[in-house]
């Protein structure tokens, strides 16, 4: 992982992500216990090219060149699948302008706050994200405040009750 690391922070310092967040099930086992996952989702922004449009082709083609391979949506970077994902909306914006710097062994990178995880995971709601929205409640430390308050600016407050109602009846 830290080498993997190293080469996204390659990729930034290069100008092909403008800046990156670790988000999924990596930064998952971060705040909490192991979950199963197969790849490291880089949510990022990427340079605009001349008619506004947002490609992956360059780090395709940088990567290409440096001997990492394409493997359907996931480039295998030092052996770790990893899926580059454009900021796609509003709230993914803010959580990778909100994330936090931390180390991974000697290598600093940033990874996306857990209210911000939790926030994504409701919006998404795929069986997977629900499962690990209750082990992020149950063991990291979820500044509740923030949560609620990431969750109003975004509309997903109904979406949270519901969820709450559903999971707090189990």
């Amino acid at each position: 992982m830290e080498k993997t690391l190293k080469v996204l922070n390659d990729l930034a310092k290069k100008g092909l992500i403008e800046r990156y967040v670790i988000g999924g099930g990596i930064a998952v086992i971060y705040y909490a216990e192991p979950v199963l996952t197969y790849d490291l989702d880089v949510f990022c922004f990427l340079p605009t090219e001349r008619e506004g449009l947002i490609t992956l082709s360059p780090i395709y083609e940088y990567l290409g060149k440096k001997g990492y391979s394409v493997q359907g949506e996931h480039v295998a970077i030092e052996g770790i699948p990893v899926q580059f994902i454009p900021a796609y909306n509003e709230l993914v914006e803010e959580a990778v302008n909100k994330a936090v710097e931390i180390k991974y062994e000697r290598v600093k990178t940033r990874i996306v706050r857990a209210e911000y995880l939790l926030a994504i995971m409701l919006q998404t709601y795929r069986p997977k994200d629900r499962e690990r929205m209750l082990l992020l409640l149950d063991e990291a430390q979820v500044d509740m405040l923030c949560l609620e308050n990431i969750l109003e600016r975004h509309g997903l407050q109904k979406k949270w009750r519901e969820f709450r109602r559903r999971y707090d009846e189990e």
